[in-house]
């Protein structure tokens, strides 16, 4: 049975990015604000796990039709609702595929692809991460949110895999407890000193000569690290030469968790010519390590993603949207958004898949009403479905609301019109400095509709946002 390789890889970061000095700055009393450096990537509030992780997806282009998919998180908004049956109905996939949600290890992700790539079928792995940390810790300003997806199947693709290792060990370099829900962590030092020596060096060891392949020969490297100095480490012990894609998403987007491996292997295959030797690592109690050759290049989503957004500079909105700061937002915040079950499973599919309808004379509309809303219409008809998320649009009319609740104020909403003649009322998202305008172009992003703070539930649509984001401005250089 042929072994599957890497058809395709993706990556994707939210909008905005907390710059690391606002935090010092403003911890300067305490001593807790870290190093100043770098950025850290910042959700918005319509953005989780599962929404990062379908646009990561979305990322990947055409897919032969898929027989799995995989999602792993350590921080799913649900324990008990399957995150992957959601993706498979928000990119519209057969609702025959298999879905299997993976958790509790930020190695998860590998772990999948590592299974998906010893297999034959076509598989879709995807990963994503928006962890809850207490201000004041490293990981508040280290950890970063965002997501990763890749696609494995038969014949050629963009790697394949030459070899692979795996030690498990229970080294507890962090922790979360289920019912407290906030991570602890070990001593720095402890941690990377045990994680190279106990796990690190033998994996990547027995990786590289599973695969055959010379340590000096591997050109890039994508391996976390929990501490700083891991990878040195690990490269010195190992004979290693290859720079470490994930200490340059660490300083511009922060740790990404689980996600982390799968967007720094497609910002490696952004990079690696074909024939390149790669070392993979997921690591979380214990460590994958995958040897790939690159057979071809990826599409730049993760280069792209890396390189575009909007420094965020005010602490107490990080603050607000990585869930640490409760504001009262008073009574306007207290509308009830109870969505009933029967409503999600009779129309969950087409709100996931923002899939409309074609009636009988061509016209596209958003939702499937019974009689279409055509003024000609005589009663009840059939519809053909058109999906809608990937039509181009444009902003036929645009409010900015400051009377409306929304956890991140202004609430944008307006009409859309797409290209096929559906115009569909809609809510905006990642809008920051100039207010878009009638006739802008729009592309739809997959978002947190609306959450219910009595019943701790969340429901998804999808939003208008901006079609290019701007390039993010280089950081300041220290002076001399």
């Amino acid at each position: 049975m042929a072994q599957a390789s890497l058809k395709s890889v993706s990556g994707y970061l939210p909008l905005l990015r907390f710059d690391r000095k606002v935090a010092r700055g403003e911890l300067r009393w305490s001593g807790l604000g870290g190093s100043g450096r770098g950025r850290r990537s910042v959700a918005g509030w319509d953005e989780d796990a599962l929404t990062m992780a379908v646009e990561a997806a979305r990322g990947l282009g055409a897919a032969d039709p898929l027989e799995g998919v995989v999602f792993a998180s350590t921080s799913s908004p649900f324990s008990d609702r399957s995150m992957a049956g959601l993706v498979v109905e928000g990119l519209r996939l057969d609702p025959s595929v298999s879905a299997q949600d993976v958790a509790n290890s930020r190695r998860a992700a590998v772990t999948a692809l590592l299974k998906a790539l010893r297999g034959s079928s076509t598989e879709l792995v995807v990963a994503g991460e928006k962890r809850t940390v207490r201000p004041g810790t490293s990981q508040h300003l280290n950890w970063g949110d965002g997501a990763g997806a890749a696609l494995v199947g038969p014949g050629d693709g963009l790697a394949e895999l030459l070899g692979a290792a795996t030690i498990n060990a229970d080294l507890l370099d962090i922790f979360t407890d289920a019912e407290h829900g906030l991570p602890y962590a070990a001593e720095d030092r402890f941690v990377r000193d045990e994680a190279v020596r106990e796990i690190y060096v033998p994996a990547v060891r027995a990786a590289l000569a599973d695969a055959g392949v010379a340590p000096a020969d591997v050109a890039l490297a994508v391996m976390p690290e929990s501490v700083d100095g891991t990878y040195k480490a690990v490269a010195k012990s190992c004979g290693l030469n290859a720079a470490n894609v994930c200490s340059e998403i660490a300083a511009q987007a922060g740790d990404l968790g689980a996600a982390m491996p799968l967007f720094g292997l497609a910002l490696a295959l952004d990079r690696a010519e074909p024939g390149s030797k790669l070392l993979v690592a997921g690591f979380g109690n214990g460590a994958d390590v995958l040897v790939l050759e690159a057979t071809g290049t990826a599409n730049g989503q993760a280069a792209r993603a890396l390189s575009r957004g909007v420094v965020l500079a005010s602490y107490s909105r990080f603050l607000s949207l990585t869930g640490m700061l409760p504001l009262d937002w008073g009574p306007r915040a207290e509308v009830n958004q109870k969505v009933a079950a029967s409503t999600l499973l009779r129309h969950g599919r087409d709100m996931h898949g923002f899939v409309g309808g074609r009636d009988r004379k061509g016209n596209v509309q958003f939702p499937k009403t019974p009689i279409p809303v055509r003024p000609d219409a005589q009663g009840l008809e059939e519809y053909e479905d058109v999906p809608l998320a990937d039509v181009p649009a444009r902003i036929v009319s645009i409010t900015a609301d400051r009377l409306n609740f929304t956890p991140d104020p202004p609430f944008y909403f307006g009409l859309v019109q797409f290209d096929n003649g559906a115009r569909v009322a809609m809510e905006h998202c990642d809008i920051e400095g100039r207010s878009p305008e009638v006739g802008d172009r729009v592309r739809m992003r997959f978002r947190v509709k609306a959450i219910d703070r009595q019943r701790h539930f969340r429901t998804y649509f999808w939003k208008a946002a901006p079609v290019e984001r701007p390039e993010l401005p280089p950081e300041p250089q220290k002076e001399a």
